[in-house]
């Protein structure tokens, strides 16, 4: 689980670590901006105001608007697309919730991963320039 930080409210980010627990493929991460990844691809975080992001495949996303009559993401200005705001209620219900949950986890694993972006290592020794 992520470490309490003051950036976030602390019962949406234990309500958070609740939800990516049901998933034990996937750690919380992030200290100040609380945030789940696979394969590089972020697929859900917690905002400074406590609401939960979700990324969604299409048809889910549409759904999911819909559904709990939601909005898209926005952050710094700019709508994520592939992310919605998951009402506070819904966090709340860890079971109601799971399975957006699960169809997020399930299409980031369906995405091509990134690559890591490892600095390249200096040679060492007597033979290096």
């Amino acid at each position: 689980m992520a470490k309490p930080t003051a950036n976030v409210p602390q019962p949406e980010l234990a309500l958070y670590a609740k939800l990516v627990a049901t998933h034990p493929e996937v750690e919380l991460k992030g200290a100040g901006m609380p945030y789940t990844s696979l394969n590089g691809h972020m697929f859900s975080f917690l905002t400074p105001a406590g609401i939960l992001a979700l990324r969604l495949p299409d048809a889910e996303r549409e759904s999911f608007l819909r559904r709990y009559q939601t909005r898209l993401c926005e952050q710094h200005g700019r709508v994520m697309k592939d992310y919605v705001e998951v009402p506070a209620a819904l966090l709340r219900n860890t079971r109601k919730l799971g399975p957006y949950f699960a169809a997020s986890v399930a299409h980031v694993a369906s995405l091509k991963p990134k690559p890591t972006k490892r600095a390249a290592r200096k040679p060492t020794g007597k033979g290096s320039k």
